[in-house]
């Protein structure tokens, strides 16, 4: 049985992408050790394969991942394992020396164009610590796979690797009977609480929608300022905050929206060809979805008929369409949800990444 040691900097708890990952791999033979790291925050883990936290002095910032990847590199060398799979380019330092080192076989799984994200793109020199350290690795990698297919194009033209292509689709499970709020309908966001990710906007657009909720799930670094500007824009009784919850919670709450919304903005390559996992989950939810104008949401929504693509960011115009899109009801876009789920499956994505598994080079 072959080990392999995956790694991520989260801690572990609603990192869904990976927990399929490890989980596929383990159903399919493999023994699999996922390691993170341990927050004051961090929820238990009961998981078919095991699982390790590191304790780290420091939270974020430079000190964090080097720290990270010194204590990550070192787990690494004195831990049995033929195979390592790093997640995005903050794990991959660590597991590319040692692959070298040890001459073991690297998997490198890039959930998104990291050196594009807008946390970097207004800071240059940490923008050009990253590039240099992806230049650098990534054209030496055999073994690759992203989440969609214009991150995988633009990695395979820059750097002629042979990146493939598994979507964060979900497992296919059965629905959930929620019994809903008739008198109150419901719009989710669930992800990350970053810049960029359009909540900024939505506040905007609830103070034009009455008798609709809004409901934030997740956590991140702007969270603590939207909650100022809920209060500022006096619209505290139309938007709720949920913070992070375990994904099995979340497939009771998500259930009971009419719309689920995802709308990035345009900063920079990592937003512009962002699949985000959450339409997947609103899609398996069956709720129909609002995106923005961006290539990937724009494809998937276009070609499945599965919600609609936001055609203003004005607060009013936006809360017009949004207001048309629940009038109307999901009965509009049941039978193109129910089609997609049919096809858009984790089980269709499991067999490419058993194929990279399977067909190390």
């Amino acid at each position: 049985m072959k080990k392999i040691i995956v790694s991520v900097t989260n801690d572990l708890s609603t990192d869904q992408r990976v927990h399929k990952v490890c989980l596929s791999l383990t159903n399919n033979g493999f023994k699999v050790l996922l390691i993170g790291r341990k927050l004051p925050t961090s929820l238990p883990l009961t998981r078919k394969y095991r699982t390790h936290r590191m304790s780290l002095l420091f939270k974020n910032g430079v000190f964090f991942y080097l720290e990270y990847n010194f204590r990550l590199f070192l787990f690494l060398l004195f831990h049995k394992k033929d195979i390592l799979l790093a997640n995005d380019l903050d794990t991959l330092l660590a597991n590319f020396l040692v692959s070298r080192i040890q001459n073991k076989k690297l998997v490198y799984d890039s959930h998104e164009l990291f050196t594009e994200v807008p946390e970097l793109i207004n800071r240059p020199t940490k923008q050009k610590i990253w590039l240099k350290l992806e230049q650098y690795i990534l054209p030496k990698l055999k073994n690759t796979y992203t989440v969609c297919q214009s991150i995988a194009d633009y990695y395979n033209q820059k750097y002629g690797t042979n990146f493939k292509v598994i979507r964060n689709i979900p497992v296919k499970k059965n629905t959930l009977k929620i019994k809903k709020n008739t008198k109150q309908k419901i719009i989710i966001y669930q992800g990350a609480i970053n810049i960029g990710r359009g909540l900024e906007v939505m506040i905007e657009v609830m103070k034009h929608l009455e008798n609709i909720k809004f409901i934030i799930v997740g956590t991140g670094d702007i969270y603590k300022q939207l909650q100022k500007k809920v209060t500022i824009e006096n619209v505290t009784d139309k938007i709720t905050f949920l913070g992070k919850i375990t994904p099995k919670e979340l497939q009771k709450i998500t259930p009971t929206a009419a719309l689920g919304i995802s709308l990035e903005e345009d900063l920079g390559l990592n937003y512009r060809y962002a699949l985000p996992n959450k339409l997947f989950d609103y899609l398996h939810a069956n709720i129909p979805v609002l995106v923005s104008d961006l290539p990937e949401m724009k494809r998937l929504v276009l070609a499945y008929k599965i919600g609609e693509i936001a055609t203003s960011r004005e607060p009013k115009k936006l809360a017009e369409q949004i207001q048309k899109i629940l009038h109307t009801g999901k009965e509009k876009y049941k039978n193109s949800i129910q089609k997609a789920q049919k096809e858009l499956q984790w089980q269709h994505e499991e067999k490419i990444l058993l194929s990279v598994f399977n067909k190390l080079k």
